[in-house]
């Protein structure tokens, strides 16, 4: 099964995300709220695949927003297996991620999503 990070600053949704991956034998490896610390610890943990809200908070500077950090995932890492989520399935928000370097994207509800993405990009064929 899958080695998980979760990017998302809001504690209910990784909590609900949490609970899904376990459900289904992944294992979560990091947690992570704050956007600036995401890299240090996906360098820490290596995982299998990072999911990533595409929907960060208004009040993130442009250089901290997810489309630069997930641009940074991919810089540090090129083999990094990004799958980004969002309760908003708006169609410029889906290519504009899919053209940066995401592998998926989810759209709320996650389950079972989620989980089909997680089996095509990170679980070893």
């Amino acid at each position: 099964m899958a080695r998980v990070m979760i990017v998302e600053d809001a504690e209910l949704m990784r909590m609900a995300i949490r609970d899904t991956l376990f459900k289904h034998g992944h294992e979560v490896v990091a947690e992570v709220a704050d956007e600036e610390e995401a890299v240090e610890i996906y360098l820490e943990v290596k995982p299998d695949l990072v999911l990533m809200n595409i929907m960060l908070p208004d009040n993130v500077p442009e250089n901290m927003n997810w489309k630069s950090l997930l641009s940074k995932f991919l810089i540090i890492d090129h083999e990094a297996k990004m799958a980004m989520f969002s309760s908003l399935g708006q169609q410029i928000l889906i290519t504009e991620s899919l053209k940066i370097g995401s592998m998926g994207f989810i759209v709320n509800p996650f389950e079972p999503g989620m989980l089909n993405v997680i089996r095509k990009i990170a679980e070893p064929n």
